[in-house]
């Protein structure tokens, strides 16, 4: 079946109908033409915000404002100032006060007791090690020590023997080769017995053992324990380390801008992260003489008394008085400081002040040292400059 509608083209549409789509076609686009202008006027007007100059660093006040302010105005001096260098390092001992432990031939851990922290003497045993090879090492020696008896008196009794022509050159001369080859072979393994920890001249048949006592060789504090009973170590293995801190120095880092400000017997003070209020005098006793590719070197410290508190690899600051020196100064109240830098006010004609930004050094007895080359002649307020921050901070606002 047919259907009896019928879809007017364009041009066969009412002329009102036409008008009525084109007004709104033309609304539309009107609607988006004036969001576009208004964007585009928002962008127009954050970047002009964020393009608005600071405010003027000048202020100008009346007299009633410079009295109540009780703004007074002052020039640089001359002062001795005493630099201060800061430093950081850590707590070190000489090489001959941290031992490593290990078997020199290995072996199984038969028993040990030691614990981290625990204080040992020297000469305290620290394990005991066993192995079927301290067992061959003995047997060993005792038999060459038993055979080189009969070679002496055999290569003397040849000896005789020689000189009298009753025995021949050849015979001589292998009861020598005997008895030196067996002198060698005693020596050799009475030396591998003390490098193993066996005394080869309280050695006998009655007292072989499979095991050997490993010694401390030093007095400290254990501070390793890298193994356990049952374990098989090796020659290279560490098992032990001993640390006596009784010794203890200060090893601090110094860049190479410093290092000329120091010298031997200079006095430290050094201090710990944790408890910065207790201070450890110390002396400097060796200043490194090569830079790392950071440009920075190593000075040792010693302590002054020694302070069982004080722990190798420990990390510490330190504070190195430097002489004092004659310093452009203003006292630390004209100083503000403003947005991370500092800046003070200088005085110019009609009560005028200008906000400069000034570098600066130390601070003594309640005077900083001012690097600025430029204030020299200045007239710089040095009492009420916070005041004339605070108005012109308000004018901004």
């Amino acid at each position: 079946m047919k259907s009896n509608i019928h879809n007017p083209s364009y041009s066969e549409q009412p002329k009102q109908y036409q008008n009525i789509k084109i007004m709104t076609k033309n609304t539309i686009l009107t609607i988006i033409a004036i969001a576009f202008l208004s964007s585009c006027g928002n962008k127009k007007s954050e970047s002009e915000a964020e393009a608005t100059p600071p405010i003027a660093n000048t202020t100008t006040l009346t007299d009633a404002q410079v009295k109540n302010a009780a703004i007074q105005t002052g020039k640089i001096e001359q002062r001795e100032i005493s630099a201060t260098l800061k430093l950081n390092g850590k707590i070190e001992v000489p090489p001959q006060n941290l031992v490593s432990i290990s078997v020199p031939m290995g072996g199984y851990l038969k028993s040990t007791k030691l614990l981290e922290g625990m204080y040992v003497t020297k000469g305290q045993v620290l394990c005991v090690v066993e192995d079927q090879q301290y067992i061959q090492l003995q047997e060993d020696y005792l038999l060459a020590k038993a055979k080189i008896g009969y070679a002496k008196a055999e290569f003397e009794r040849q000896k005789d023997l020689n000189q009298s022509k009753a025995s021949s050159d050849k015979v001589y001369q292998q009861a020598q080769a005997e008895y030196n080859s067996l002198s060698v072979m005693v020596q050799s393994y009475g030396e591998k017995l003390k490098f193993a920890g066996i005394n080869p001249n309280s050695l006998s048949t009655k007292n072989i053992s499979k095991s050997i006592n490993i010694y401390s060789p030093i007095s400290g504090y254990v501070s390793k324990v890298n193994v356990n009973t049952g374990k098989y170590v090796n020659p290279s293995d560490i098992l032990f380390e001993i640390v006596n801190p009784s010794d203890i120095h200060l090893a601090l880092t110094v860049f190479e801008k410093d290092i000329n400000k120091l010298a031997i017997g200079q006095s430290v003070l050094a201090y710990t992260n944790t408890n910065p209020e207790k201070k450890y005098p110390c002396k400097i006793v060796l200043i490194g003489k090569d830079f790392s590719e950071e440009r920075s070197t190593v000075i040792n410290c010693n302590f002054t008394n020694y302070d069982k508190s004080l722990l190798p690899g420990m990390y510490m600051n330190a504070e190195i008085e430097l002489k004092s020196q004659q310093s452009n100064v203003l006292p630390s109240d004209a100083i503000l400081s403003y947005e991370n830098k500092n800046y003070v006010f200088v005085a110019k004609s009609n009560k005028q002040f200008e906000m400069k930004e000034v570098k600066t050094g130390n601070t003594e007895n309640g005077f900083t040292e001012i690097v600025s080359d430029d204030l020299n002649e200045a007239t710089v307020v040095i009492k009420g400059a916070y005041a004339l921050l605070m108005k012109m901070k308000n004018v901004e606002e």
